[in-house]
């Protein structure tokens, strides 16, 4: 098991993930972090900027598997991708969570 630090919105998170996965993880909160960039910080707490990012991550992977099902498989990531980036952004909004 190993830790990263995240910083998102400003604030430093550590998050624990399995050994050799620190890359994915990291790349994963710098996506986060863009989103909440995206979003911006006006008038915002960091729950609500953080639910927004998530949200809209959400609803990209969304499109992503509607796309990905409608669309021959040379030309969209497959299924099984997607459903193993969905389960590792779970993995890691659950450990951002606790």
């Amino acid at each position: 098991m190993s830790n990263v630090t995240l910083n998102i919105g400003g604030r430093n998170y550590l998050v624990a993930c399995a050994a050799g996965e620190e890359d994915h993880v990291t790349s994963l909160g710098a996506t986060i972090e863009a989103k909440v960039r995206e979003i911006g910080a006006a008038g915002n707490n960091e729950v609500r900027l953080l639910l927004f990012a998530a949200l809209l991550l959400a609803d990209e992977n969304h499109e992503l598997k509607t796309r990905g099902t409608a669309a021959p498989a040379s030309t969209g990531p497959s299924a099984a991708a997607l459903a193993a980036l969905a389960d590792r952004l779970e993995k890691c909004a659950s450990a951002l969570e606790g």
